[in-house]
């Protein structure tokens, strides 16, 4: 099906009662209502499922218990008392739908249920954050083909991407273990390397540690083992979208992905940001899917009208870099790069397809990481490696430091906005985390 999927709750103008989401800057209005885990900061109480709302968090489960929020919305939160998304996740679009509705009507201005909820509010200053879902399986893709072509060219000049690349969606399988949410703090990763000129590998702390900005996408709806989902039906086993770093060791990497790919140079931590934006959120800022001329199209079963018509999503993403000694000095993230999510070579329902077209099956918050997503500029480049020309030409900071690659007490937000005339921008928050010294 290729019709739009914008209804009333995408309406430009629409106001909330929530003051701080009627703000243009920021990346939770009402037309957004992402989904994700948190608790008062300090306390021991079990995560609890909640919306962002400017700068306010919507308690849903009180609303559950007080009566304010009923039906299908109600039903669709069951389960997600013990701590994570994964039971709302498993229900598919017309319970996300449901809920999604419920919380429109009741926090837009004017709403009779405003002097009730307003007792379920917590400012997003008070809170902390888990997972948003407990994820059982992590798959990595290498879907940014601008990324793909220019670490090609660091080690292969005349042959940049390898001949299978613009017919099959890459990916690896990662580590789910060592998935954090935004704020996470992590020690430098050890690990064999092996210089050029060195006649034997080494065990020492990464000296080329690097960040990849990527976007996560959520499983909805399984898929039984052994029956793969269709192109047609992908998207009904998607839920939302996360931003995603993928911290990458280098040096470590060079050494040990030959034959079988990363290993413990990608395991060691990912931060995730804590927001999940659903489909229906970015339904607004659906493009049609397009490969350059003269590239091969997809094959039948990564190919449908929908995919060409609205497979592209229009998502500006960015990467803010904060040293320790701008920290230390009160200076602020400087940013690093941008680029988008819509040049991507291979859409969120594309590697969904291909993901169960063996028959493995996915199960509700499993997470896909669509690679690294660089822009076809040299200065787009959504990692240090790509940034740095493999470490030959270090970035100036404005305060006059150099990076090639991240150094003990660099701290690195991700950000993530989608923006169309007629529609209210909406956001995903902070994707942050801090490199600390290695171990000793």
């Amino acid at each position: 099906m290729t019709e739009s999927r914008i209804d009333s709750t995408h309406d430009v103008s629409l106001q909330s009662w929530v003051a701080s989401a009627n703000a243009a800057e920021t990346d939770f209005p009402i037309q957004n209502l992402p989904f994700g885990m948190f608790r008062k900061a300090g306390s021991d109480e079990a995560f609890r499922p909640g919306t962002a709302i400017g700068d306010q968090i919507v308690d849903l489960l009180a609303l559950v218990e007080a009566g304010l929020l009923t039906g299908d919305a109600a039903a669709a939160l069951q389960g997600t008392d013990t701590g994570s998304l994964n039971p709302l996740m498993a229900r598919g679009r017309p319970a996300r739908v449901a809920l999604r509705v419920a919380l429109s009507e009741g926090l837009r201005a004017g709403s009779t249920k405003q002097a009730g909820w307003q007792a379920a509010l917590l400012p997003q200053a008070q809170a902390e954050y888990a997972m948003p879902a407990r994820v059982g399986d992590y798959t990595d893709f290498y879907a940014g083909i601008h990324h793909a072509t220019t670490v090609g060219k660091l080690f292969r000049p005349d042959n940049p991407l390898l001949p299978n690349y613009k017919w099959v969606p890459i990916g690896y399988h990662g580590r789910a273990s060592s998935l954090r949410t935004t704020g996470l703090q992590f020690h430098r990763p050890k690990g064999q390397t092996k210089g050029p000129d060195d006649a034997a590998p080494r065990m020492q702390p990464s000296q080329r540690l690097d960040y990849e900005l990527e976007l996560g996408v959520f499983v909805g709806q399984s898929n039984e083992m052994g029956e793969p989902v269709s192109i047609h039906d992908a998207e009904e086993h998607l839920f939302g979208l996360t931003l995603l770093n993928d911290w990458s060791a280098r040096d470590i990497q060079a050494w040990e992905y030959q034959p079988l790919g990363p290993f413990l140079s990608k395991s060691f931590a990912s931060t995730l940001s804590p927001w999940v934006v659903t489909l229906e959120a970015m339904e607004p800022f659906r493009m049609p899917f397009t490969r350059p001329e003269g590239d091969p199209q997809p094959l039948p079963y990564l190919d449908s009208e929908e995919v060409r018509a609205r497979g592209a999503l229009n998502l500006e993403l960015e990467v803010w870099l904060q040293t320790e000694r701008m920290r230390a000095e009160g200076q602020p993230h400087q940013r690093l790069m941008r680029s988008n999510f819509k040049d991507t070579y291979w859409t969120m329902s594309q590697l969904l397809a291909h993901h169960t077209v063996n028959g493995c099956n996915l199960q509700p918050g499993d997470l896909m990481g669509s690679g690294t997503l660089s822009g076809e500029d040299p200065s787009q480049g959504g990692s240090l490696l790509e940034l740095s020309m493999g470490g030959k030409n270090p970035l100036v900071l404005a305060n006059g430091e150099k990076r090639t690659f991240l150094q003990d007490g660099d701290s690195v937000m991700l950000r993530g906005r989608s923006s169309r005339e007629g529609f209210r921008s909406i956001g995903f928050g902070e994707c942050e985390g801090r490199v600390l010294p290695a171990r000793a």
